[in-house]
């Protein structure tokens, strides 16, 4: 297997339309076109990190956060990340960030785990990001079930089909209609594919928010819990060393906000679909007031709130190459410490 075949796999999870503008996700340092021998998966690609992929033969990096995020202009080992792109390179190891595209999405995706790890049930995306559009096209009977598994794995959530029959001059035929939403960020994998198989669909405007791309996720816990006994769940769970958080309300905790890493700009979404607790990082002192007694937030740290990304990665990759080399990383790549 190459390593742009494993991208490939990763793309239909994640794809890349999905990041941020300021983002630079994608492959960063490397040869797509090398045999993969095997995979460490990160959250931040350090020098440990490339020693460590050396010492266990991987030749591929996938990490979370992009080591090269503003641009390199030389290379001299100076800094951190000018010595990492260095290591990589002099040792054949390529590094892959699949970073804001596996934030913004729900199946599969960063904010997802920390649901799962919270146990949140009910979950949705708690800001969409794209208006879907619906797709119609006619196809043969025998290819259906092709072209329906097609688009799927270009990403779709769900793609219908139904017997219809076209009436002409010259008797009837019998066709199938495949129709499905789309986001908008997938329409060009959508077309790619039609005219591969010489399909022409109609697609139709809608009003539909995507309800599998967005920032950020909201759910509910099975059963209302105390405040104060949800946060210390929260530590535990999240493996925390410490939670920031703003004054408690007098009230039980069901439905709960999230967002890894640095969730902010998200509050007031939390706020308006009524969670009680808004979980996120990198909360500065001032915004703690933006709370205003409407929500408890938080701050549970930048890395406590993505680590289990790496958990994730893990399980996704495995499903591509599960008798292949893939390993978690073990080394402690965050930065802050507590005392």
């Amino acid at each position: 297997m190459k390593i742009q075949e494993l991208i490939a796999w990763l793309e239909t999870i994640a794809p890349p339309v999905y990041q941020e503008d300021y983002d630079n996700a994608g492959l960063l340092v490397g040869n797509a076109n090398a045999e993969l021998r095997g995979v460490l998966c990160c959250l931040d690609a350090t020098e440990a990190v490339v020693q460590e992929a050396l010492a266990l033969q991987c030749n591929l990096i996938v990490a979370h956060h992009p080591i090269v995020f503003r641009g390199l202009k030389r290379l001299t080992g100076r800094t951190y990340v000018e010595r990492v792109v260095m290591q990589a390179i002099k040792n054949d190891i390529a590094i892959y960030a699949i970073h804001t595209n596996l934030d913004n999405v729900y199946h599969q995706g960063v904010n997802a785990k920390i649901c799962e790890k919270l146990g949140l049930v009910n979950t949705r995306i708690l800001a969409p990001k794209q208006v879907l559009r619906k797709l119609a096209v006619p196809v043969s009977p025998e290819n259906a079930k092709i072209i329906r598994n097609l688009l799927l794995g270009a990403g779709l959530a769900e793609v219908s089909a139904s017997e219809q029959v076209n009436y002409t001059t010259e008797g009837s035929e019998t066709y199938i209609r495949l129709e499905a939403l789309v986001p908008t960020g997938l329409e060009s994998n959508v077309q790619a594919i039609l005219r591969k198989h010489d399909l022409v669909a109609e697609i139709f405007s809608t009003d539909t928010p995507s309800t599998g791309v967005g920032s950020g996720m909201i759910g509910e816990l099975p059963a209302a819990v105390p405040e104060a006994d949800f946060l210390q769940q929260l530590k535990q769970t999240m493996q925390a060393g410490v939670v920031r958080h703003t004054a408690l309300r007098g009230q039980a905790v069901r439905t709960v906000a999230v967002c890894g890493g640095a969730g902010g700009f998200l509050l007031g979404n939390a706020i308006r679909q009524q969670a009680d607790v808004f979980v996120t990082s990198d909360y500065k002192y001032h915004e703690f007031f933006d709370a205003d007694g409407k929500i408890i937030i938080a701050d549970i740290g930048h890395f406590e709130s993505e680590q289990f990304t790496i958990e994730l990665l893990y399980e996704i990759i495995s499903k591509k190459i599960s008798n292949f080399a893939l390993h978690c990383t073990t080394v402690r790549t965050n930065p802050v410490y507590y005392v």
